[in-house]
């Protein structure tokens, strides 16, 4: 049987020695000769001694632990964010608490209670679509637990964010429809309240400027990002007079089903319709026919960014003034 892990009480015991001669020499302290050092460290061993982690989180008020909290881990998007997180927060010796909203706003709220209850060090958060009320940065701030917003972030100031500029890869796609003939180029867009659906919007309309396309508002259909509203959405620029030759829409799931409800209704890919998607998740190069291109938005990079300022805030004496930092997202053509 594996022995009973000791107490430094019981090494001072056997070695003769005052408790806190032990606990500096286990924690090479200094004051503590060498010799000293070494039969206290051999006789840990020997009892089998492990450090009382609840009682070093205590003395240095950390936990050595950041949170995360993701819409969906299993979406391929977070796959790749997910590993740079764990890489970074590995780098300095911390453990990762995960935790998924699946777009549900109280759920959210509910993760970032416990986060706090359990005394993360820090958080990492993609908001869910559906996140409206964000009272809690005050509450996090007031118990000194930095936050960084990454890929899905708030629309306000003073707060650590990273994510991907949504223009550049929205000029890229209408300029590659645009070379080809596409005149009637649509957007399906993704919930109203995102700050990521009124970047694509506005970024949308300066393209089509930019190309001497004219803009059409019927042009641009919102979808909540389920399969249902994702059908309905393709519905209604099916049903103009004038449909769509090509579209862009928000994400590549919301093109999955998108490509397959035109495709019920007989349209042939690349023929009557061209797509082109945000996300460029891996998925597209296990399929014979994908869409024309897809805009990589660099998840990977965007989380080590975040980790990495989130570690700056962990590690720094003093407050760090909120950072700001921005990918150029890019159009990938398949």
């Amino acid at each position: 049987m594996k022995k009973k892990p000791a107490t430094i009480k019981e090494i001072a015991r056997k070695l003769r020695i005052s408790p806190s001669t032990v606990s500096r020499a286990l924690n090479d302290h200094p004051s503590i000769g060498l010799v000293t050092t070494m039969r206290v460290k051999k006789m840990a061993e020997e009892l089998n001694y492990e450090p009382n982690q609840t009682a070093i989180f205590f003395k240095q008020r950390k936990t050595f632990t950041i949170g995360v909290i993701l819409p969906s881990l299993s979406e391929p998007f977070f796959s790749s964010a997910i590993s740079e997180i764990e890489d970074v927060a590995k780098d300095h010796n911390y453990m990762v608490l995960m935790g998924q909203s699946h777009d549900d706003a109280d759920r959210e709220l509910q993760i970032l209670q416990t986060f706090k209850k359990h005394r993360v060090d820090g958080i990492l958060i993609s908001l869910g679509k559906n996140t409206e009320d964000l009272s809690f940065i005050e509450l996090l701030e007031e118990s000194e637990i930095p936050v960084v917003f990454f890929d899905c972030v708030p629309n306000i100031d003073q707060v650590n964010k990273v994510y991907s500029d949504l223009s550049s890869g929205m000029k890229e796609a209408i300029e590659a429809f645009a070379s080809i003939g596409h005149r009637r180029i649509a957007l399906i867009n993704g919930p109203e309240n995102l700050l990521a659906t009124q970047e694509r919007e506005t970024a949308y309309k300066a393209a089509l400027t930019e190309n001497n396309l004219e803009y059409n508002d019927k042009y641009i259909v919102h979808t909540d990002l389920t399969e249902q509203g994702n059908i309905e959405a393709t519905e209604k620029l099916l049903a103009l007079p004038e449909r769509p030759s090509a579209v862009i829409s928000f994400n590549d799931f919301v093109t999955l089903d998108v490509m397959k409800y035109a495709r019920q209704k007989g349209l042939v890919q690349k023929k009557d319709v061209y797509f082109i998607s945000y996300a460029n998740y891996p998925l597209w190069k296990y399929m014979e026919n994908p869409p024309m291109g897809s805009i990589e938005q660099y998840p990977d990079k965007q989380a080590r960014k975040a980790a990495e300022i989130l570690f700056e805030n962990l590690e720094a004496k003093d407050p760090i003034e909120p950072k700001t930092v921005v990918f150029e997202s890019k159009l990938v053509l398949k």
